[in-house]
């Protein structure tokens, strides 16, 4: 994870909240002056504002991506918060081909295949990409990679940060705190399923494959922010078999997390095991389709009708 100023972190919101503030679609696209190749490489980054999504339809990657960097015909993406800013020297991994011509852009990803979008430039710094195929249009927004505030789009989806190793390791108790229940937890998975607020917890210790553990309890959990501090967060954990256990959550780098036990005043560390990679690569390079790489971005808008026609013949 790369860390920026605060400020950068400040700017980023106000300029969200400015943004969020119209309904891009309903807005007449700028006629370009410039090629969609030079539009494209315009900006470095671009980031998928998913709430800002229009149409009932969903194009795989896209729901993957944080941001997207179009590269000299090679796309890519940030699809992981582990190594985010970091990884690919911030423009993340590579997941495929494009073309770009007449306002058209077609994707050849690694995955999922063929895709095709037409290109609308609402303003500067923002386009959307509509999909004539699902009627569905996504919205990007613009930035380089020195003015993109990586650590804010983090700790803004730190419940997607918890999702991206298979397991979470209890490597340390404090002395200090009362006795309690979580003290024989020693394993955590958060499931990137349904509306991504399934866990499970184990008591098995000293598992060096996180297949063979055997989960113990299952519930639901939420991930909160504190007033006045950005950086912690609330997590709860509500036990489908027994009283719920709450935390004040620490991101301590890109595989460890500290949880503060708020009944017990007990601190345990956990560190990642397993991580997941959307669109990992085999060893022979070539695109994995692991099931466990399962985690997409959800829209938390309410999903509309896309008034967007399609041009196409």
């Amino acid at each position: 994870m790369k860390t920026l100023k605060l400020l950068l972190g400040i700017l980023f919101i106000s300029t969200s909240l400015v943004s969020c503030q119209r309904d891009p679609v309903y807005v007449e696209p700028v006629v370009p002056t410039i090629s969609l190749n030079q539009l494209l490489s315009s900006h470095e980054i671009w980031y998928v504002d998913i709430n800002k999504t229009v149409g009932f339809g969903e194009t795989p990657f896209m729901q993957f991506a944080f941001t997207l960097s179009f590269r000299n015909s090679v796309l890519y993406a940030n699809n992981n918060l582990v190594g985010l800013g970091d990884q690919g020297g911030g423009y993340g991994i590579p997941i495929g081909t494009y073309d770009a011509y007449d306002m058209i852009l077609d994707v050849d990803h690694d995955i999922d295949g063929f895709d095709s979008f037409d290109v609308y430039q609402i303003d500067d710094d923002t386009i959307e990409l509509y999909n004539p195929f699902d009627d569905t249009s996504y919205f990007l927004e613009g930035y380089d990679r020195s003015n993109f505030d990586y650590e804010y789009v983090f700790y803004d989806n730190i419940h997607y940060f918890l999702q991206e190793y298979e397991a979470w390791e209890k490597t340390f108790t404090s002395e200090m705190g009362v006795l309690n229940e979580f003290d024989n937890e020693n394993y955590l998975q958060f499931l990137a399923a349904d509306d991504d607020s399934v866990f499970r917890s184990s008591q098995d210790y000293g598992i060096t494959n996180t297949d063979n553990i055997i989960w113990d309890y299952t519930g639901v959990y939420g991930v909160g922010d504190i007033t006045d501090d950005f950086y912690l967060k609330t997590l709860f954990l509500d036990y489908d078999s027994f009283d719920d256990e709450n935390f004040e959550l620490t991101v301590l780098n890109d595989a460890n997390i500290e949880l503060y036990h708020i009944t017990s005043g007990t601190v345990y560390e956990f560190t990642g095991r397993g991580y997941i990679q959307i669109l990992r690569q085999k060893e022979d390079g070539s695109p994995s389709t692991n099931k466990k790489d399962l985690k997409k971005r959800k829209q938390k808008t309410p999903k509309k009708a896309n008034p967007r026609e399609s041009t196409r013949a």
